[in-house]
């Protein structure tokens, strides 16, 4: 079975595509200095729909997410975007955790699992 990678780099691909399954990266927001959790997490979502396309899936599809938050407190304003984004009655499993982040203006990054179109 071939093995597909999307936006591949040196440390990492973006998106890995094997047989029907689409695993995305952890994505975090593009443009973080200043913004809200609402707006990282309205970024990474973009992305999130850019990347399960290219992969030749989207959101419906969805099998498992994985949410990691700066601060906790944030949990309620996360959910506001995110709550908006998925398609009711097709959410993932997901899991949400408090963590240190890679860089200190990350506020939000998540990653998904998917299955093809």
């Amino acid at each position: 079975m071939s093995i597909q990678r999307i936006d591949a780099g040196p440390r990492m691909s973006q998106a890995v595509v094997h047989g029907d399954m689409v695993y995305l990266a952890g994505v975090v927001a593009d443009k973080r200095g200043g913004t809200s959790v609402a707006d990282q997490t309205t970024q990474v979502l973009a992305r999130i729909d850019d990347l399960l396309s290219q992969a030749g899936s989207d959101k419906s599809r969805l099998l498992k997410a994985t949410i990691w938050l700066r601060d906790i407190a944030a949990f309620d304003e996360m959910n506001s975007v995110w709550d908006k984004w998925v398609i009711p009655g097709q959410t993932p499993a997901r899991a949400c955790v408090e963590s240190r982040m890679a860089a200190p203006d990350i506020l939000v990054e998540i990653q998904v699992t998917a299955v093809k179109n």
